[in-house]
């Protein structure tokens, strides 16, 4: 029988987790980093991929360095080199460790946080202390996940979070994140956290009722009283420095207020951490001859957030298309609904290791988006239910990381289609080029563009706000999207899918006094290649 392991709060205000059972022949250490899968893992880099050895007769010699793009964790198993952290701000660092931490090394890294720390015969630097803890952690190093912890649950360089800091913990001793007693504990410092918040919003907002009646009433004396020419009277300085307890206490109360929306958030007891497996049987499509390949489809919903507004239609709009997509068109469907980012990232991932050069892949997302603009150009991202506000991106999903993948997708076929804000920044793309909207398909434009590689975007708007209601239960383009495919019975073509559910967005939203206008593009940098995709019908070739 195992033993379910054990939350204790130690003294002196230390939080931690504490496994109690059988004993581990594992190193916590080890065991922390066995099978996790941390962000950076599945991030799209740069990687320099070793030379190889050749021979040449008798002779042998070192080919030159193949670049790729690839996954972080690809790299470092095919013994590749890529740049992980960006080190140019850091102004200055310990001799003996400094150059071992630059290069990766995660005990190095955590030896420069100790030391910064403590505070290298001065004040400790915990900003500094944080961020080398933070890169140990990401790497899965125990020791490193222990210390960000301490940070969090103090509050020292880090905004004091009690939830992150018992995660960082489970982390550190290995414990999975679905374990009862953490979700347990996590929500009980979360709901803590809240209720002492939503008590101090409370005590602001009767300070500022207090003041402002005593300000009405000084105001109201003062202006009883003649004017004076000499120095001002008590009154007068009574009145002003009420009215600068009054701002204060605004102030406050909307730092109180954004410390309340940032509050982390855990899952519910029970709910799956894991992602829906991937059917790798899946059968290609013949029809009239053509061989289409298998059809695959990722289907992302995120609707309930942590730290940011919820949404209405999300949940709604994936489980009705991912339904007209499996029993309609045939497509292997893979639902996600209120998913972090890693989840997002992994589920690409994993696609990789399904797809063949034949096959299709549609790509549907609901959610929030964003955008982030600098002196180096304009920036879109998806935003996963674990996105914080902005401008705090740690988490959020940029579409450069989405482009990456699709590129290293061996899957001839791939469409994104993304009904969020701001969506249409994933492709640079000018608006691609199609047939008339009353044009007939042929099956030569079939033939033709079939064997082409494609990377095509559909998009609910372009650089800007869409609409999350409005479709009668769904979003404007998740209906038009759905209805297009329900009446469809033909092979469809993506453009005259664009045509068709463009013209139904516009109208509806103009009724309802909002301007949305879907775009069609191919996205830039994943390899397009002039190809197209195509929705065929079960039913299609049949009669």
């Amino acid at each position: 029988m195992r033993t379910p392991p054990l939350l204790v709060l130690l003294g002196t205000g230390a939080l931690a987790l504490v496994a109690v059972g059988p004993a581990r022949s594992a190193d916590p250490a080890s065991k922390a980093r066995e099978g996790m899968v941390a962000r950076h893992d599945l991030e799209i880099v740069d990687c320099l991929l070793p030379p190889q050895v050749r021979q040449l007769g008798n002779t042998s010699y070192l080919a030159a360095r193949r670049p790729t793009r690839t996954t972080a964790s690809d790299c470092r198993i095919r013994g590749g080199e890529y740049v992980a952290y960006d080190r140019a701000d850091l102004k200055s660092a310990l001799r003996i460790w400094m150059d071992a931490a630059n290069a990766g090394d995660v005990e190095a890294m955590t030896n420069v946080g100790e030391i910064y720390e403590r505070g290298l015969g001065g004040t400790p630097n915990y900003e500094a202390a944080a961020i080398w803890y933070q890169k140990a952690a990401d790497k899965g190093y125990s020791r490193a996940l222990f210390n960000l912890g301490t940070l969090y649950e103090q509050g020292q360089g880090v905004d004091k979070d009690p939830v992150k800091a018992l995660n960082l913990y489970r982390q550190a001793w290995g414990l999975p994140a679905d374990n009862l007693m953490f979700e347990s504990a996590a929500r009980k410092q979360q709901e803590a956290l809240r209720a002492e918040l939503d008590q101090a919003l409370a005590e602001k907002d009767q300070q500022v009722t207090v003041l402002r009646k005593q300000l009405e009433r000084a105001e109201a004396e003062l202006k009883k009283k003649p004017a004076q020419a000499t120095a001002p009277s008590a009154s007068s300085a009574e009145v002003e420095t009420l009215r600068k307890m009054v701002e204060q206490l605004e102030t406050e109360k909307m730092a109180v207020k954004a410390r309340l929306a940032t509050v982390a958030q855990t899952r519910a007891p029970g709910a799956a951490s894991a992602l829906p497996p991937l059917d790798p049987k899946a059968m290609a499509r013949v029809a009239r001859g053509l061989d289409f390949g298998r059809y695959y489809a990722l289907v992302i919903g995120n609707q309930n957030y942590s730290a940011l507004e919820s949404l209405k239609t999300p949940r709604a709009d994936v489980e009705r298309i991912a339904r007209v997509l499996k029993e309609k068109y045939g497509f292997t469907v893979q639902v996600l609904e209120d998913v972090d980012d890693v989840a997002v990232l992994r589920a690409l991932n994993e696609f990789n290791r399904v797809l063949k050069p034949n096959d299709n892949l549609l790509v549907y997302y609901a959610g929030h988006g964003y955008r982030l603009q600098s002196s180096a150009g304009t920036f879109g991202f998806w935003l996963p239910v674990n996105a914080d506000p902005p401008p705090t991106d740690t988490f959020w999903i940029p579409n450069e990381q989405i482009t990456g993948h699709l590129g290293r997708i061996e899957a001839r076929r791939v469409l994104v289609v993304a009904d969020s804000c701001y969506a249409g920044l994933l492709s640079t793309e000018p608006s691609f080029l199609f047939l008339d909207n009353g044009a007939q398909y042929s099956i030569d434009y079939v033939k033709f563009k079939l064997p082409k590689r494609s990377r095509l975007l559909l998009t609910s708007g372009g650089d800007e706000p869409v609409l999350d209601t409005g479709g009668g239960g769904y979003s404007v383009f998740a209906r038009a999207f759905a209805d297009v495919l329900e009446e469809n019975s033909d092979l469809m073509p993506s453009p005259a899918l664009f045509a068709k559910v463009q013209a139904r967005v516009k109208t509806a939203a103009a009724n309802a006094k909002f301007k949305e206008v879907p775009e069609f593009k191919s996205i830039k940098g994943a390899g397009h290649e002039v190809g197209d995709f195509f929705f065929v019908p079960l039913a299609f070739g049949k009669t």
